[in-house]
C-alpha cells in the first residue's frame, strides 16, 4: 500500500517547520501572541492545571471549560456552546449522534474528512451533492420525501472551503433548510476569527435562525486548541449524554480553555488584526494574478492548482529550499487531478516576503514545467 501511494506521488511523511510561514492556518498571527503566553501564565499562577484528569462527566469539568462555554454562548450569540478537544472530534460527535436513523445528512462535495467520519459512525442516511449547489440541497432533499423519507433532513457544508478558499452561499442554504423543516450546520474552521461582524465567521448574518448549527474550530485564527460547538441547549444535552465522543474521551486542557478565552478577547480588542489581514491577502492575490494569471480566491487561502501530483511536490521543494514554507496538497485531500499548492496568507508574514514569495514561485512554475 505504502509504495503505491508513492508510485502515484500521494505518499505522506511527518517533515519539520521551514521557510517563512506560507502554510499555516495562524491567521491572525496570535499562536506565539504575548497576550495568550501570558493568560496561560497567569492561569498556571492562579491554579489552572495542565490535564483535566479524566472526562467531563467524571472529574474532569473544569471551571476553566465551564467559563469558556458561557464566554462562548455570548460572544457567538448562540444559545449553548460546547468545548471540544478539536474540530475534528465535534464533528464526528455531531454527525455520529444527532442525526437520527430516519434522518437525512445531504453535505457539500468538498466537506470536511470529519464530517465524512462521522456520518460513517452514525445511522442516517448520507448524500453528496455538488460544490455550492443550492438546487441540488434543495432537490436532494425533495426527493428522498418523494421515496418516503420522513425524518428530520441535515444540511451540512464548510462557510469558507480550506482547499479552495471559496465561501458557502449561507443565506440560500439557510433557506433551504427552513422549508424543509431541517438544519443547517456550518463548519467556520477557516472564516471563525477572520471574517463576520467582529470575527464571529461568516454565519454571524444567521445567528437567530435556532436551526443553524455552528463549530468554530480554536486551532486557527484563534492560535490555540480545540473547538467549540454552538447548538440548541437541548442538542448540547443530548451530545452530553449520547456522544462517544465527548463522553468517553478526557476533556481538554484547561490551560487551552483559558487561552482560548483570552483569543476570544483579542478579538474583541484587536480588530485591526483583521484589517491588516485583509489588505495582505489583497496585496498577495494582486501579485498572484499579475506574474501568474491566477484569479484569486475571495479569502486568505489563495490555491495555485498545479495538476499533476509529482510536479507539484517538485515545485513545493523549490520553494521550501528559497525559504519560503509552501506545501504541496494532493488527492485524496483534493480531487484528482487537481494537486495545488495552498498559500495561506497569515500576520506571520510582510508584503516584501508575499512579493518575494510570488517571484519565486512564478520561476518555479516556469521551470518545473513538463
Amino acid at each position: 500500500m505504502l509504495a503505491g501511494l508513492e508510485r502515484k506521488s500521494r505518499l505522506r511523511t511527518l517533515a519539520p517547520r521551514q521557510g517563512i510561514d506560507f502554510t499555516s492556518n495562524d491567521y491572525l498571527g496570535l499562536a506565539n501572541s504575548p497576550r495568550l503566553k501570558a493568560a496561560i501564565s497567569a492561569a498556571i499562577e492562579r491554579g489552572v492545571p495542565a490535564g483535566a484528569g479524566g472526562s467531563r462527566l467524571l472529574r474532569g469539568n473544569h471551571t476553566e471549560h465551564e467559563a469558556l462555554e458561557a464566554e462562548a454562548t455570548a460572544f457567538f450569540r448562540v444559545e449553548k456552546a460546547l468545548y471540544f478537544s478539536s474540530g475534528f472530534t465535534a464533528n464526528v460527535a455531531l454527525f455520529s449522534s444527532l442525526p437520527q436513523r430516519a434522518d437525512l445528512i445531504v453535505h457539500d462535495a468538498l466537506i470536511h474528512a470529519s464530517v465524512h467520519d462521522g456520518i460513517a459512525a452514525g445511522k442516517a442516511q448520507a448524500v453528496a451533492v455538488p460544490h455550492n449547489d443550492v438546487d441540488a440541497f434543495d432537490q436532494a432533499i425533495c426527493r428522498w420525501r418523494q421515496a418516503g423519507g420522513k425524518g428530520c433532513p441535515w444540511i451540512a457544508v464548510e462557510s469558507l472551503y480550506s482547499m479552495d478558499g471559496d465561501y458557502a452561499p449561507l443565506l440560500a442554504l439557510a433557506d433551504v433548510a427552513e422549508r424543509h423543516d431541517g438544519f443547517l450546520v456550518v463548519d467556520e474552521a477557516h472564516a471563525t476569527g477572520v471574517f463576520g461582524t467582529g470575527g464571529r465567521g461568516l454565519a454571524s448574518a444567521l445567528e437567530s435562525r435556532g436551526y443553524v448549527l455552528v463549530l468554530h474550530t480554536c486551532g486557527k485564527a484563534l492560535g490555540v486548541s480545540g473547538a467549540l460547538l454552538g447548538l440548541p441547549s437541548t442538542l448540547a444535552d443530548y451530545l452530553i449524554n449520547r456522544a462517544r465522543n465527548f463522553i468517553y474521551s478526557t476533556a481538554p486542557s484547561p490551560l487551552m480553555a483559558a487561552a482560548v478565552r483570552e483569543a476570544l478577547r483579542i478579538l474583541v480588542d484587536e480588530p485591526e488584526r483583521r484589517a491588516r489581514l485583509e489588505d495582505l491577502r489583497n496585496f498577495a492575490a494582486g501579485h498572484l494574478q499579475l506574474l501568474l494569471g491566477i484569479r484569486p480566491s475571495v479569502s486568505q487561502i489563495l490555491p495555485v492548482v498545479i495538476g499533476d501530483n509529482a510536479r507539484s511536490l517538485r515545485i513545493a521543494e523549490r520553494m521550501r529550499a528559497d525559504g519560503f514554507g509552501v506545501r504541496a496538497i494532493r488527492p485524496p485531500t483534493v480531487p484528482e487531478g487537481t494537486a495545488r499548492l495552498r498559500i495561506s496568507i497569515t500576520l506571520n508574514v510582510s508584503e516584501d516576503e508575499i512579493a518575494e514569495m510570488v517571484q519565486a514561485l512564478a520561476i518555479a512554475i516556469e521551470e518545473g514545467k513538463p
